[in-house]
């Protein structure tokens, strides 16, 4: 039996505190679901602490945690697929003018691709080369994805004001 190198208790809760917040807003973007956010970010953190990558900067350490967080709440969505419940209710918690709640609402109704971009390039601030090389899709197709997003969303919140 090997014994496995364990993390200072200060470097992980620096790391849970620094990124947590960050990874729950885009997997709540993502799943529509408090708990099930909450279970992605608790997986993208087990990942990180049973792998202990070692990282070239703090950008790449964060780059990284999105990464793993979008392709868990990839897989949970797939997991789930059968069940194709969107709770929008519970979101309502987390914004307190109706504007924020009816952006929020439609933007949970776009596509998982299109989600994704918006929150990473809008919410996050990543350029759109540094989301092309976490998702691994090219430049050209995130600023398409980008265009599109805003088309539906613009679209979507016509119909909802109207």
């Amino acid at each position: 039996m090997t014994s496995k190198s364990v993390r200072p208790t200060d470097e992980i809760e620096t790391i849970i505190k620094s990124y947590s917040k960050m990874l729950f807003k885009i997997s709540l973007v993502i799943l529509c679901n408090e708990y099930d956010a909450q279970d992605a970010v608790q997986e993208t953190f087990i990942r990180y602490f049973n792998k202990s990558p070692v990282f070239d900067s703090d950008e790449h350490k964060k780059a990284w945690l999105i990464t793993v967080v979008t392709n868990i709440c990839k897989n949970m969505r797939k997991y789930k697929f059968k069940h194709n419940h969107l709770n929008i209710d519970e979101l309502y918690d987390y914004y307190e003018t109706k504007e924020d709640a009816m952006l929020l609402e439609s933007l949970m109704l776009l596509p998982q691709k299109f989600k994704v971009v918006l929150v990473l390039h809008y919410v996050e601030g990543y350029k759109v080369n540094e989301i092309s090389k976490m998702l691994s899709v090219s430049p050209s197709a995130i600023k398409m994805r980008l265009q599109k997003a805003r088309k539906l969303l613009k679209e979507k919140l016509k119909e909802e004001i109207l």
